[in-house]
């Protein structure tokens, strides 16, 4: 007796026992959430230390130095010259409320700028610099309260703590936006392509579930391996994907089985069979690509991997055991509240009533009749659209580039302006023998007194040379008057590294250095992710390869797989280079150009699109396989598969889409490249690589489509679809003209 596939044995048991199966998920996703709560989020301190810069890092860590954290009150006219009566006055008084408190540890100042047109007053808190920003909020109440009894001039905070008490709101902000605007933007695709409330409403609880599980888990996880602020994001864009998606193939598949007159327990144990087979397969390329950023070695992308790998597995696991329980216990229930002009056109699709599809055939004819010219067009049009990234440039995000809608950020910009050491600055360490100290601090002297002497450094009076306790760790910081991001500071890095430093440090004996900070660490993680790329690359072409030729028992499809998902990465490089390495959709998207693409951008949008991909491929090949196995001719069969599940793979990308393109409209640089770059790469995916890449290339390929080494052979009665649907039979109006 042939054993059911174990995807069919675990629809049919939730299936027959719905509310126990649909208890289990609830008590499974409150576990996670609620035990991840109450651990609670550890976030990682070394993001994007690698090379020279992380060096730097490490060797400061090492001279276990007292870092408070510190505010600046800013004291500046309103218009014209400031009046420096005025000024001290404000100041004095600043100084005075300060030192009362007993959050702050010291007060500095006043300290006025070269041109005498500002006062700056330094705060250094009192308790754990880490938790500054949580505390922070008190102090700029009494600067505001200092404002209010100096109306004559500007007075206002800014400083690490304020600063990142402004991105995490910002950041927060954004995150509820992208949930608010994606429940809607999804709930209404999904209206258009079922036609019923309830039909659309069921991807939307998986999806949202699959978030919550998946929230509590990286939770968890990140007392393992410590995550990055952005994992809650890319969870959330994740999860809303995927779980929608698998979602939809299963209830698609369902709806057209019942349509043909199945049971409902028949219709979700075929479902199972055929789109649960498909979801299984595409849940374990997501988790394979995603298990590629491992490979780099870096505490952002293996944040990003676990948080990605937790959620499609959690999604995974829903599809297959309380989808079916929520089918089998809605039955006929799951098409009500209708939609009347929605359901009829979703209606006729699923029962294939009121005449065949138009579009869809239409678009295949070209790729049908002229297989090898559409390949050709189509793929010269591609590798065009990705021409761009050949010029790529990677870098970090900074202070810069953070949104000027907060006070602390507009008071950034006005600080730095005065006082330039207050800015971008590139960080010295050094580690000798504690009897070297002094030669070392002398050394750090000359380089400084060098630098002062170019104009790519802003080398003042307030230079603090610090040497640990025990002698043997030297640090500097030496400013740049340009943005971090700048060729500018790129140039005054090189300098530093490649003639100041040795000629100065180099020459004391038993020193070790390196120079670091917010520039040195942009320029050594682009260089990271460079050397990087290939290997995860690498690392994912072949496991894909490897879960693509099992699955379909083909090399050929395996080969053709990883051949369009490179085209689709490489068009997505493309357009994203194109879209924000320059300023012409600045006032377009809402962004300021950082002249760049995001260091970890290259390396993290190439494993998930090519994941994600999978999704369609999979889908769509299985249905192709389906009537191919039915003993229908290829181009048949490859019209057929297409047009059958075109519905479907439409609605799930424009579900992606609509999720994506939120995440391009946020705040912050990364999450808006990220979000433009997945939802054109998906809109290409789905629309130019289905509709005329695939079936061009299958076409002309023919029956060698199905080509495996006697390795990968299997009995021809053990297919993914052992419980055959009806037969398919060529129709007129799929046959391939030509």
């Amino acid at each position: 007796m042939h054993k059911r596939p174990a995807t069919v044995r675990m629809a049919r048991w939730s299936a027959t026992h719905p509310w126990r199966a649909i208890s289990l998920w609830l008590v499974f996703i409150a576990l996670c959430y609620g035990l991840g709560s109450i651990a609670g989020f550890q976030k990682s301190t070394a993001d994007g230390e690698v090379g020279e810069s992380g060096r730097a890092s490490l060797l400061v860590d090492e001279g276990h130095f007292n870092d408070p954290a510190t505010e600046n009150i800013l004291i500046t006219a309103r218009t014209g010259a400031l009046d420096p009566v005025t000024a001290k006055s404000a100041a004095d008084d600043a100084i005075t409320r300060m030192r009362t408190r007993a959050d702050v540890a010291k007060v500095d100042g006043p300290v006025p700028a070269r041109d005498g047109q500002a006062l700056l007053v330094v705060v250094t808190m009192a308790g754990d610099p880490k938790t500054a920003s949580d505390r922070v909020q008190p102090l700029r109440a009494v600067t505001a309260d200092i404002q209010k009894a100096h109306q004559d001039v500007r007075v206002e905070q800014t400083g690490g703590p304020s600063i990142n008490k402004a991105l995490k709101e910002t950041l927060g902000n954004d995150f509820k936006k992208a949930e608010l605007l994606s429940l809607p933007a999804t709930l209404i695709v999904l209206l258009v392509a079922f036609g019923a409330l309830i039909a659309a409403g069921v991807p939307v609880i998986l999806a949202m579930s699959s978030v919550a599980g998946a929230l509590g888990l990286s939770n968890l996880a990140s007392h393992l391996i410590p995550g990055n602020d952005s994992t809650s994001s890319v969870i959330l864009l994740i999860g809303m994907a995927v779980g929608v998606d698998y979602s939809l193939f299963y209830l698609r598949r369902e709806r057209e089985e019942r349509a043909r007159g199945r049971s409902h327990l028949d219709a979700v144990s075929l479902a199972a069979e055929t789109s649960g087979h498909a979801v299984v397969v595409s849940g374990i390329a997501v988790v394979v690509a995603m298990a590629g950023l491992f490979l780099a070695r870096d505490s952002i992308f293996s944040s990003f991997a676990i948080g990605s790998i937790l959620v499609v597995l959690v999604a995974v696991i829903g599809s297959l055991t309380v989808l079916p329980a929520i089918l089998a216990k809605l039955g006929p229930w799951v098409d009500k509240l209708r939609v009347p002009v929605l359901w009829r056109l979703t209606a006729r699709q699923s029962t294939g009533r009121g005449g065949e599809p138009k579009l869809w055939p239409a678009l295949l004819r070209p790729a049908l009749r002229a297989p090898l010219a559409t390949l050709v067009i189509s793929v010269v049009a591609l590798l065009a659209l990705a021409a761009p990234a050949l010029n790529m440039k990677l870098k970090l995000p900074g202070d810069e580039d953070l949104p000027r809608t907060t006070a602390a950020m507009q008071a950034y910009d006005r600080l730095t302006a005065a006082f330039p050491s207050t800015g971008t600055t590139h960080l010295i360490a050094v580690k000798a023998p504690a009897d070297r100290a002094a030669e070392v601090k002398a050394a750090l002297g000359d380089l400084a007194r060098r630098a002062s002497a170019d104009k790519l450094f802003a080398v003042d009076d307030r230079l603090d040379i610090r040497t640990s306790t025990d002698g043997r760790i030297t640090t500097v910081e030496l400013a740049t008057p340009y943005a971090g991001r700048s060729a500018e500071a790129g140039r005054a890095l090189g300098l530093l590294r490649r003639d100041l430093a040795p000629a100065t440090i180099g020459k004391v004996p038993g020193a070790e250095y390196a120079v670091g900070g917010f520039v040195a660490a942009s320029v050594d993680y682009a260089q990271h992710v460079k050397e990087k790329l290939p290997i995860v690359i690498g690392f994912v072409l072949l496991l894909t390869f490897l879960v693509m030729a099992y699955t379909f028992r083909s090399i050929v499809i395996a080969v053709t797989a990883i051949g369009l998902n490179l085209l689709s990465a490489g068009a997505a490089y493309g357009l994203v280079t194109l879209v924000f390495q320059g300023t012409w959709a600045e006032g377009l998207l809402g962004f300021r150009s950082i002249d760049g693409i995001v260091s970890w951008l290259p390396l993290f949008l190439f494993v998930v699109l090519f994941g994600l991909s999978m999704d369609y491929h999979v889908f769509v090949v299985s249905r192709i396989r389906e009537a191919a196995r039915r003993g229908m001719p290829t181009r048949f069969a490859v019209a057929h598969g297409i047009t059958t599940s075109a519905g479907t793979v439409t609605s799930a990308a424009l579900v992606m889409v609509a999720v994506f393109s939120i995440f391009g409209t946020l705040s912050a640089i990364e999450m808006k490249q990220l979000g433009v770059g997945l939802g054109a790469a998906i809109l290409l995916d789905a629309t130019v690589i289905r509709a005329v890449v695939l079936p061009s290339l299958m076409t002309l390929l023919g029956k060698a489509n199905w080509w495996a080494p006697r390795l990968l052979r299997r009995p021809a009665d053990g297919g993914a679809q052992s419980a055959s649907p009806a037969p398919v039979e060529p129709r007129p109006e799929l046959t391939p003209v030509g």
